[in-house]
């Protein structure tokens, strides 16, 4: 099948199909059925809204529609959309999240959180997960909130450390 975005040929992993292990490629793929393990790519990757991943997923675009359970690095954009579920942690350089989109994990985004993300190895993947976001019709205020107290939370703890 061919990619509409860039004319070349897509892999796609059929509903009626259970993948476990780990796919490693340099185009694109589109998961519509089960993969258990790890997905890395330089291209894109496309989570299909039957899909159900329990596996890390690292390629240069993500766009989910499906389910993972397990950790996600973008390296240029993640695109949440709104029949997305995610529980582990995210890491893009740019992140989109629609309306319904959730996900349950800690959220690093900007050229800066991928650079990070990359030099830290497995080690970041396996951190534990301790935020839950959900967006709504009104995204920016629940993260800009969720910013807000993260950072109140970061000078709390700076104060009590140098207590």
């Amino acid at each position: 099948m061919a990619d509409n975005n860039t004319g070349k040929e897509m892999t796609v992993i059929g509903a009626d199909t259970l993948i476990r292990g780990e796919m490693t490629f340099t185009g694109s793929a589109r998961i519509l059925g089960r993969f258990e393990g790890k997905i890395h790519s330089q291209g894109r990757v496309e989570i299909g809204q039957t899909a159900e991943c329990k596996a890390s997923v690292e390629a240069g675009t993500i766009i989910v529609d499906g389910v993972i359970e397990g950790d996600v690095i973008a390296h240029e954009r993640l695109e949440l959309r709104g029949t997305s579920q995610i529980r582990g942690d995210l890491t893009a350089a740019k992140l989109v999240a629609s309306e319904g989109a959730s996900f349950t994990g800690q959220c690093s985004v900007g050229a800066e959180a991928v650079k990070n993300v990359k030099s830290m190895g497995d080690a970041a993947l396996r951190a534990p997960v301790r935020t839950s976001v959900t967006t709504t019709a009104d995204g920016d205020n629940v993260i800009a909130g969720l910013e807000s107290k993260l950072a109140g939370f970061a000078r709390s703890k700076a104060v009590a450390a140098a207590e």
